[in-house]
C-alpha cells in the first residue's frame, strides 16, 4: 500500500489529504474513496472515521484518500467546501497515479463531515465551491456521495452549524443557506445514507429530510434507518468501537459492504 500526506493550502499544514493507494495490479483500475471525518466542525475525528473507513473500502475495489479539513474556527464557510474541490481536483489530476477511474469517485463522511458530503454532492455548482481555481464545469462533482449520520442542517446539530459559520448567532438566512436538504435540485449527486433510529446526538430526522429532498427532486436516493447505534459509530464493529458496545452492531456493521454494492449498481 502507497501512503502520502498531500498539502492542499499554502501555509496550513492542518489541511490536507492522506492516500491510502493499493499496490497496483494488471488492468486494474479502482474508484476512488474522500473520506471527511467528523468532528462538529471543532475537530476530525480521523482515527475512527479516516483510515479504518479509507481502509474498509478497499475489498470492494476503492483506493481511498482522507481529507483533514478547516476546523475549530479558523475559517468560516465557504472555506470547506473549496478544500473538498481542492481534494477532488488533485484526485482526478492524479487518477493515473493513483491507478483509479475519475469519473468513479465516491464521497464519505460522518457527522460534521457528512454535511460536507452532503455539501460536496449539492453544492458542488454553487461559484464560492470553485472560485479561483482552473477546472472543468463539472469536475468536482461526485460520481455520487455517502452520508453517515449526517449534520444536514441547523435542526440536526446547531453547534455544528456555528463551527462552520464560525459564529454563536448566525442569521436564519445564514443557516438556511449551508442547510443542504433546502438545496437538493436535479444537479445533485445520488446519495446513499446511513442512520439510527435512536441516534443521541444528530437526530435522524436530518437524513428524512435529506431523503425527502431527493425524492422531491428526482434523483437516485437510498436510506437505511437502523433502530440502535450511538452516535459517532463509524464501521460499527470491532476495528473502531474502541471497546464501547454502543458502538458495535452486526446489522450497521454491513453499510460498507451495501454502500458499495448502491455504487456499482445506482451510479453507473
Amino acid at each position: 500500500m502507497q501512503y502520502e500526506k498531500i498539502y492542499l493550502k499554502e501555509g496550513r499544514p492542518d489541511v490536507y489529504l492522506e492516500t491510502y493507494i493499493s499496490d497496483s495490479l494488471p488492468n486494474v483500475t479502482r474508484k476512488a474513496i474522500l473520506v471527511i471525518p467528523g468532528g462538529g466542525y471543532g475537530g476530525v475525528c480521523a482515527d475512527r472515521e479516516g483510515e479504518p473507513i479509507a481502509l474498509a473500502f478497499m475489498p470492494y475495489g476503492y483506493n481511498g484518500f482522507v481529507l483533514h479539513y478547516t476546523v475549530g474556527r479558523k475559517e468560516p464557510y465557504p472555506a470547506q467546501l473549496r478544500e473538498v474541490t481542492l481534494a477532488i481536483k488533485h484526485i482526478k489530476d492524479n487518477a493515473d497515479k493513483y491507478g483509479i477511474d475519475p469519473d468513479q469517485l465516491f464521497v464519505t463522511g460522518f457527522s460534521a463531515g457528512g454535511h460536507l458530503t452532503a455539501c460536496a454532492g449539492v453544492f458542488w455548482n454553487r461559484p464560492e465551491a470553485t472560485e479561483g481555481l482552473d477546472i472543468p464545469y463539472g469536475y468536482n462533482k461526485p460520481r455520487g456521495i455517502m452520508p453517515i449520520y449526517p449534520v444536514i442542517s441547523m435542526k440536526g446539530h446547531g453547534f455544528s452549524i456555528k463551527n462552520l459559520l464560525c459564529k454563536d448567532d448566525p442569521t436564519k438566512e445564514e443557516t438556511d443557506y449551508v442547510s443542504v436538504d433546502q438545496h437538493v435540485s436535479a444537479d445533485s449527486s445520488p446519495v446513499f445514507i446511513v442512520h439510527s433510529a435512536d441516534d443521541e446526538l444528530v437526530d435522524a430526522r436530518n437524513s428524512l429530510d435529506l431523503a425527502m429532498a431527493y425524492a422531491n427532486a428526482g434523483v437516485p436516493y437510498e436510506i437505511h434507518i437502523f433502530p440502535h447505534a450511538q452516535h459517532g459509530c463509524a464501521l460499527g464493529n470491532a476495528i473502531t468501537d474502541m471497546g464501547n458496545p454502543n458502538w458495535n452492531d452486526p446489522m450497521i456493521a454491513r453499510w460498507v459492504e451495501m454502500a458499495a454494492y448502491w455504487a456499482e449498481h445506482t451510479c453507473k
